[in-house]
């Protein structure tokens, strides 16, 4: 058996965010039809990135980003003013020969740092933007992973199907001649046909399953249709995580905490915009006036700060305060549930895990070599058609047993490696049917 670890990249400049699954190439899945291409997880997460709309949305908001920190970063605006005294009056200023005219230009000279803590907001929100597309990118990641996951069982239980629906048209073929011979009654002819009504029925039962999940899995490709028909991957092959104490010291650094992150890092920046509205900002002015009545002219120039604006600040910037603080408990809150969910896949990862290699390397065998023995007793007269059957039965729903644990072991590996955004330790170990 090959094995090959399926690597994910997500890039944010040159830092690389890698999530593993252990999801090993299975001879089986070699048997697609010719003609239809079977689906790998490697093809399916890369084309999932590169089309799925819900990371596309990210793109614009992140250019009117950009667009805002260009403003942020202008200079006060200048203005230019014109100023007419004295114009249109009565007496001695009737008309305009007594006009007085003022050109002047006027800005503002900011204070407190207000530039610098304007940019810094807008960055604060590009990053909180950049973080919240690397979160939706993991959570797109793992639905997709899911998606196979549970695609992939369901094929593997066609299999189990295709199995069940043989063997009961075998065993229908020796009751039949055991009937034919006299050696067994003809009811037990009608319940061998009604088995095999019964796995037909179930075998396109999931089929119907399986085509939808590959409707659902093409879906989150962003893709209008399911062009392919088979999927390849091998379900029973598992990764081992490291402690649990190890992986949550890496799922701290889980991208929907460094949203929190990023947000704690713009109410900083909203807190440090808030404190310097408290520095007053300087007003300049500066001209030339013009005397109609003598042509003489004169340079006229002013300043102006307004006064008391740090006290009338102070609730601006105890909101902001707030806004930051609360940003901190919501972020540990986060951490805590991460933790309950983490351990908790943890938990179900290993005994999962167990319960696929218990049944591997002991319950499978037993069954089967249980099976070959009561076939051959009742080829012999020796056991009835219902001991036969019940062998049949205990076998099938032992591997079906065993496909769902082993989707329990592969979800639950999928999660960790979702919340930690960081792959397992492949062990490479795998199973044969």
């Amino acid at each position: 058996m090959h094995h090959h670890n399926f690597l994910w990249r997500l890039r944010r400049g040159r830092r690389a965010i890698l999530l593993l699954l252990g999801l090993i190439v299975s001879p089986t899945a070699l048997l697609a039809e010719p003609q239809t291409r079977p689906l790998a997880l490697p093809e399916a997460v890369s084309e999932a990135l590169k089309l799925n709309p819900g990371l596309q949305v990210f793109t614009p908001r992140l250019k009117g980003l950009e667009g805002e920190r260009l403003t942020a970063d202008q200079n006060p605006a200048l203005e230019l003013g014109l100023e007419a005294e004295n114009v249109l009056g009565s007496g001695p200023f009737d008309g305009i020969d007594g006009a007085e005219y003022t050109l002047s230009l006027s800005s503002v000279v900011e204070l407190g740092g207000k530039r610098q803590a304007r940019i810094g907001v807008i960055s604060g929100r590009y990053g909180l933007v950049e973080a919240e597309r690397r979160a939706e990118a993991i959570a797109l990641l793992g639905n997709v992973t899911r998606g196979f996951i549970i695609a992939l069982a369901l094929q593997e239980k066609l299999q189990v199907a295709a199995d069940a629906l043989a063997l009961a048209e075998s065993t229908h073929a020796i009751v039949k001649q055991r009937a034919n011979r006299g050696a067994t009654p003809q009811a037990e002819v009608l319940r061998a046909r009604a088995e095999l009504t019964q796995r037909r029925l179930e075998q396109d039962r999931l089929q119907a399953s399986f085509d939808g999940s590959l409707v659902a899995l093409a879906t989150l490709l962003g893709r209008e249709t399911a062009d392919f028909e088979r999927l390849r991957g091998d379900l029973f092959a598992f990764s081992t995580p490291d402690s649990f104490a190890s992986l949550f010291e890496r799922a701290r650094e889980n991208p929907d905490i460094q949203v929190f992150a990023s947000q704690e890092r713009l109410r900083e920046a909203e807190l440090a915009l808030a404190r310097s509205q408290s520095r007053s900002d300087l007003r300049w002015q500066v001209g030339a006036r013009y005397f109609e009545e003598t042509g003489d002219s004169a340079l006229v120039a002013g300043v102006s700060i307004p006064l008391f604006s740090g006290r009338r600040n102070r609730g601006e910037v105890q909101a902001a305060r707030a806004a930051r603080d609360e940003v901190g408990f919501r972020r540990e809150s986060a951490l805590l549930v991460l933790r309950a969910r983490l351990y908790e896949a943890f938990l179900l990862h290993q005994q999962a895990v167990t319960t696929v290699e218990a049944m591997q390397q002991r319950e499978l065998p037993d069954r089967r070599k249980a099976l070959e023995l009561t076939r051959a007793a009742y080829e012999k007269g020796r056991y009835s058609y219902v001991e036969w059957v019940t062998a049949q039965r205990e076998l099938l729903a032992a591997r079906r047993n065993r496909v769902d644990a082993a989707t329990t072991a592969l979800l639950n590996q999928a999660l960790i490696e979702q919340l930690t955004a960081q792959p397992l330790t492949a062990t490479g170990s795998g199973s044969s049917r």
